[in-house]
């Protein structure tokens, strides 16, 4: 599908320089130690895929039990399963297993080894507090993560920055604890560069992340044939879980949106609530709601705020999915454009 090319390189790239400062990383190691910097380059390497392997394989079965998902049996919920298995077939990828996750905050994920062996999850939430074209929405953004393998691409991706945020910790815990002067400076040098790296690794990531979310609601605009089922959905999931007062999940980059972002979007806007309510009544209407997305989302604050986050602000998702429903209106859109405004 034209559009893809422009995931896959930049997919490609991300994974070539997330390797190249990681490459860098294990020389500073190497001459700090004095070792073989061919050995260290290839040992680093070996552990860094081993360890990508293993979190490839142990991943889907920790991410089912900290979830604590019940599975649906065929037949138990028939729109869910219809409406899967309908655009499931329109995307051309094996119909993902269907489980709910017995939390009250609307969200969807989707987790694996393959696009074969999926598994897509709403939250009880989610279920229950959107009506049923949202839920459709939601279904298309998770069945394009599907499409595009993003779970298994962000999977093993994010194993770099971890690695490198372990070897940080270890050298400066190490130095501490034993408290010789024998090339201390050289290791808390090696130590500062490791997290240093470890934080532009994660920012590369993390842009990854983000384009990959623009990508799934694009696709998602694409196979429903309505932006604005999602456009509403999105909302309504960013709002409620701004409202929610418990912690963000470690696996927050899986949600099809972050409530830590959620809570910063949202804050963000009604914090500037008098600038943006024009006719002064106390309530945004949808044209005063969409003027305010509008200019945060042009907000070099934002732009700025979003470097570490897994997924664009909200009313930038949503402002593409405006623009690509005003060309599906205008008979402009082709499936050959899918991904023009990403």
């Amino acid at each position: 599908m034209a559009g893809l090319y422009k995931l896959k390189q930049t997919m490609n790239l991300t994974i070539l320089l997330v390797f190249a400062i990681f490459a860098g990383l294990v020389t500073v190691l190497a001459i700090v130690f004095n070792m073989s910097l061919f050995s260290s380059l290839t040992l680093g390497m070996i552990l860094a895929i081993l360890i990508m392997l293993f979190e490839y394989a142990i991943g889907p079965a920790i991410v089912a039990s900290s979830a604590n998902l019940r599975y649906l049996g065929s037949g138990e919920n028939p729109w869910l399963d219809g409406v899967v298995k309908e655009l499931s077939q329109k995307a051309g990828i094996p119909q993902p297993r269907l489980a709910i996750a017995q939390e009250s905050t609307p969200n969807a994920f989707v987790f694996g080894h393959t696009a074969g062996d999926a598994t897509l999850v709403f939250t009880r939430g989610l279920l229950e507090g959107l009506n049923k074209e949202e839920v459709r929405g939601v279904i298309g953004h998770e069945l394009g993560h599907i499409k595009h393998r993003d779970f298994i691409v962000m999977t093993m991706l994010s194993v770099i920055p971890l690695i490198c945020y372990l070897i940080a910790r270890s050298l400066f815990w190490a130095q501490g604890a034993s408290g010789k002067r024998e090339k201390g400076g050289a290791v808390i040098i090696a130590a500062i560069v490791a997290y240093v790296i470890y934080i532009i690794s994660m920012l590369f990531v993390l842009y990854l992340s983000r384009l990959r979310e623009h990508y799934a609601d694009a696709y998602s605009a694409y196979i429903t044939s309505s932006p604005r089922s999602l456009e509403s959905g999105l909302t309504k999931i960013a709002w409620n879980l701004s409202l929610t007062p418990s912690e963000p999940s470690g696996a927050r980059a899986f949600f099809i949106e972050d409530p830590a972002q959620a809570k910063a979007d949202c804050s963000r806007i009604l914090k500037n609530k008098s600038k943006y309510d024009l006719d002064k009544d106390g309530v945004l209407d949808e044209h005063e709601l969409m003027l305010a997305m509008e200019e945060e989302a042009r907000s070099k604050w934002t732009s700025a705020n979003t470097l570490f986050s897994t997924h664009p602000p909200v009313f930038k998702r949503i402002m593409v999915l405006r623009q690509i429903e005003q060309e599906m209106v205008s008979g402009r859109y082709t499936d050959r454009e899918v991904y023009k405004f990403v």
